[in-house]
């Protein structure tokens, strides 16, 4: 019966056994296995559309379109964008960023993985962090230590506002900017995956029962609509993280005027 249907434990849902190196800092399972699958797949997809470009091939196809025709979507639609022209010297961080969350977004969409690694709070944040390091130092390269004054004590405020306004800029820019940045790619695919369980385990509940099975075309529809949905949702995760990026490195590159 239905009625016997039990949504496992939240935890159950991003919980892989180790399969190598188990109990030590080196362990590794599946979301391991998407980081490095991932990073592998980022390095090959350039590599081998440069070793195309280097060939002289005049007409790009293939790989080699792929891959430039990516890298123009980054360039203009997110550095040269955000960023003006500083933003050609960034291009490739952000073309690595956009693509190894987006291949690790993707990863969680094929069978027996069906789980993002960004839906690990330990991935959004590492990558946050790396932002925020990135943050301080281009920030004190391009402005010494006027960066933290500059970024405290926004221009055209009123200086009596400034016991208001200080603490404020202070917590959401230095405190709660990483923390954000990280939460809203990993909330997302959390909230994906959940969604994804929530309609694959239903459709099996109504198999199992089988006098309901006039339900089940209704959660097996909703699982492939939402499966497609993902797709997209995975590839503007990776598109809001990487432009978020470039904002963070722009406003440390150029004081608030």
């Amino acid at each position: 019966m239905l009625g016997a249907f039990e949504f496992p434990p939240l935890s159950h849902l991003f919980e892989w056994p180790d399969i190598a190196f188990e109990g030590t800092p080196f362990a590794i399972n599946k979301v391991v296995l998407c980081v490095y699958a991932s990073s592998v797949l980022v390095i090959l997809f350039f590599t081998v559309a440069a070793s195309r470009s280097r060939q002289g091939s005049h007409v790009p196809k293939g790989v080699q379109n792929l891959a430039e025709a990516g890298l123009e979507v980054v360039e203009k639609n997110i550095a040269l964008e955000v960023m003006g022209p500083h933003g050609r010297h960034f291009t490739p961080f952000l073309a690595a960023l956009f693509y190894w969350i987006l291949f690790m977004n993707l990863f969680g969409l094929l069978p027996l993985i069906q789980l993002p690694a960004a839906s690990r709070m330990a991935l959004p944040m590492f990558l946050a962090l790396l932002v925020y390091v990135l943050m301080w130092f281009y920030g004190f390269k391009a402005q010494g230590p006027r960066y933290v004054t500059n970024s405290i004590f926004p221009p055209g405020v009123p200086k009596f506002l400034y016991v208001l306004v200080t603490p404020i800029e202070l917590v959401s820019k230095f405190v709660v900017r990483p923390f954000s940045h990280a939460v809203r790619l990993f909330a997302n695919l959390m909230a994906g995956h959940i969604l994804l369980t929530t309609f694959a385990l239903l459709t099996a509940a109504l198999w199992i029962a089988k006098w309901n099975v006039i339900f089940l075309p209704l959660p097996f529809a909703m699982g492939v609509a939402m499966t497609a949905f993902e797709v997209l949702v995975a590839a503007l995760q990776a598109y809001i993280f990487t432009i978020l990026a470039a904002v963070y490195l722009n406003e440390s590159l150029h004081p608030e005027h």
